[in-house]
């Protein structure tokens, strides 16, 4: 049975510098959350024709600035796809959505595994 997974994941940080536990900075975030009109946590369908990436990716993306996403699909992460061939699904609203599959079909309640 297919079942909607839901997990609060935010809506990104004010904090430009991220820190080590000494205190030190340790690299640093853009000063924009979007880039080309995307932004980290959007939910993306990437229809690439060419190349080692080709195919119809669809999930969470994650931007850089360079305009060079990644996205997190439900095969894995597939990284370095252009904004040009990505479209919008849905915008971020501090969730991620994936669909697990979850079968109990016995009837049987949960057993204890020792």
């Amino acid at each position: 049975v297919p079942t909607l997974t839901i997990k609060a994941m935010g809506r990104g940080s004010y904090q430009r510098t991220r820190l080590t536990k000494y205190g030190f900075p340790r690299g640093f975030l853009m000063r924009q959350k979007q880039v080309h009109g995307f932004q980290t946590g959007d939910m993306v369908r990437a229809i690439v024709p060419t190349g080692k990436k080709a195919g119809t990716h669809t999930g969470r993306v994650a931007i850089r600035k360079t305009g060079s996403f990644n996205i997190q699909a439900e095969y894995g992460a597939v990284q370095g796809i252009s904004h040009k061939y990505c479209t919008f699904i849905q915008r971020s609203d501090g969730y991620g959505y994936y669909v697990t599959l979850f079968s109990n079909l016995t009837g049987e309640a949960g057993r204890a595994v020792a």
